[in-house]
C-alpha cells in the first residue's frame, strides 16, 4: 500500500493505520511469527478509509479466535477489564489483586478516618514498612480520560488519611503512598501534576514498565471478561457473584455449574482459563 488509509480512534481522533502497531499488539497476544502476518496482511488489504479501530479490533479478534482462544482472549484484554462494571467495584478487586502480585497484603473497600473527615479507600495494600492507598478510576469507554481534577482531589484525601495515620503507635515509620489508577489514560496536566505532587499514577499503558497491561500480563492476572467463551450475561454473572478472576474458576470449576451449562462447555472455559494463566 503506498499510503496509509486514514482511521478513526475511540476519542474521535482521526490517524493513518500503522500497521506496526497491529503487529505488535498481536505478537502481545501470544500469536507467533505465522499467524501475525497473515491476521495482518488481512487486515491491510480489508481496512477502507475512515475504518475505526474498533472495526479493526473485532475483525483482529474474530480471526485469533479461530487459530486459538486464549490467543484472542490476551489480545482483547483491554476490552476485557472495560468490562469489570457497571459498578467498578470489581476493577478494585482487580488492582487489588495486582497489588497482592506484588507481595503486599492487601484490603479493599475500606472506610479510615483522616484527621478532618472520613474517607473510603478502594484499595489498601500494606507491607512491613510501606502502605499504598489506592483510589480506582473505572471508565467503561476507551475515550473517557482521568483529567487533572481526578489527582488534585486524591492529593488532598491521601493527605488527609496519612496526616492522622503518621500519628499512630501502629503506623511508626511507615512510608506512605498515594495512588490514583484508571482503566484508561490520564491527560497530560494529570500526570505532570501526579509527578509534582508525588502521587502515582496508573493506568493502561503508563508507566511504561508497571502499567495495568504489563502487570496483568507479567502475573497472568486475566480477568473473567477476557474468556471468549462466556456470554456477557455469564461474566457479568460472575461478577456479581466476586469471580473476577479466570484464576478463580481454574482452580474452582464448580463456580462455573451455577451457570447451568454443558460438561463439555464447562471444561472449554476450564482449558481455555488454564491456557492463559499457566506458564507455557
Amino acid at each position: 500500500m503506498s499510503r496509509l488509509p486514514i482511521i478513526q480512534k475511540a476519542s474521535g481522533e482521526e490517524q493513518p493505520f500503522d500497521p506496526g502497531k497491529l503487529k505488535y499488539s498481536l505478537q502481545r497476544s501470544g500469536a507467533d511469527s505465522h499467524i501475525i502476518e497473515e491476521v495482518a496482511n488481512d487486515i491491510i488489504h480489508w481496512i477502507q478509509p475512515g475504518t475505526s479501530t474498533r472495526q479493526i479490533y473485532t475483525r483482529a479478534f474474530r480471526l485469533l479466535r479461530k487459530k486459538r482462544r486464549s490467543m484472542a482472549a490476551r489480545y482483547s484484554l483491554k476490552k476485557a477489564i472495560m468490562e469489570l462494571g457497571p459498578s467498578g467495584y470489581p476493577f478494585e478487586q482487580f488492582v487489588g489483586h495486582l497489588f497482592k502480585c506484588k507481595g503486599f497484603d492487601v484490603q479493599v473497600g475500606q472506610v479510615v478516618n483522616g484527621k478532618c473527615v472520613t474517607h473510603e479507600v478502594d484499595v489498601i495494600a500494606s507491607n512491613h514498612k510501606n502502605q499504598h492507598l489506592v483510589e480506582c478510576k473505572y471508565h467503561n469507554s476507551q475515550g473517557k480520560f482521568s483529567s487533572v481534577q481526578v489527582p488534585l482531589y486524591i492529593r488532598s484525601r491521601v493527605n488527609d488519611i496519612i496526616e492522622t495515620r503518621k500519628a499512630l503507635p501502629e503506623y511508626k515509620d511507615f512510608t506512605f503512598h498515594g495512588w490514583v489508577v484508571t482503566n484508561t489514560r490520564f491527560t497530560t496536566d494529570a500526570m505532570a501534576f501526579g509527578k509534582c505532587s508525588g502521587l502515582n499514577l496508573m493506568s493502561w499503558d503508563f508507566p511504561d514498565n508497571d502499567s495495568l497491561k504489563v502487570l496483568t500480563e507479567k502475573h497472568r492476572a486475566f480477568p473473567v471478561t477476557a474468556l471468549t467463551q462466556l456470554t456477557k450475561a455469564q461474566k457479568q454473572f460472575l461478577l456479581k457473584k466476586g469471580v473476577v478472576l479466570c484464576e478463580e474458576l481454574k482452580e474452582n470449576k464448580e463456580l462455573l455449574h451455577t451457570l447451568q451449562i454443558s460438561e463439555r462447555k464447562i471444561t472449554g472455559i476450564i482449558d481455555e482459563a488454564k491456557d492463559l494463566c499457566d506458564d507455557h
